[in-house]
């Protein structure tokens, strides 16, 4: 399914939105692929991302699915909106164990103001490879600034 920005700039606004999002930046996710509809990012795990059974904290977990829906979601809304979490839903598949967590979000369906999104949360095993851990659901909401 291709989506189309209403924001000629989408790309810029994005990585300019990122860079002023001091949460997202504190636990170090770092933007890897931006598209519209579509977000792609990791975070290099350290030992604050976890638990006390060393698994990656759910917390982690639940922001950075909202971090690449949420951001998904940015890239479809005209410039000078933005977008805020309606609802956020998080199923959790199996222990986060790894050095790394890659998180791809995507608009599943775009509306004018709601856009429905989904997450897979990848957690990466040096020995183990890839590992679904969790996949996100939210409805996203585009506000005026």
């Amino acid at each position: 399914m291709e989506l189309e920005s209403k924001n000629p700039h989408f790309k810029q606004t994005v990585i300019n939105k990122m860079a002023l999002n001091h949460f997202m930046n504190f636990i170090g996710f770092e933007a890897t692929k931006i598209e519209a509809g579509y977000i792609e990012g990791e975070i290099q795990l350290q030992q604050h991302h976890m638990q006390q059974s060393n698994f990656v904290h759910g917390g982690v977990t639940s922001t950075v699915a909202d971090v690449v829906m949420g951001f998904a979601a940015f890239t479809l809304v005209p410039e000078g909106q933005g977008t805020v979490t309606s609802d956020l839903k998080v199923a959790y598949l199996r222990p986060g164990i790894g050095n790394k967590l890659i998180a791809k979000g995507r608009v599943i369906k775009a509306g004018n103001i709601l856009f429905y999104c989904e997450a897979d949360i990848i957690c990466v095993h040096p020995e183990n490879g890839e590992q679904l851990i969790a996949r996100g659901y939210s409805t996203m909401c585009a506000v005026k600034h």
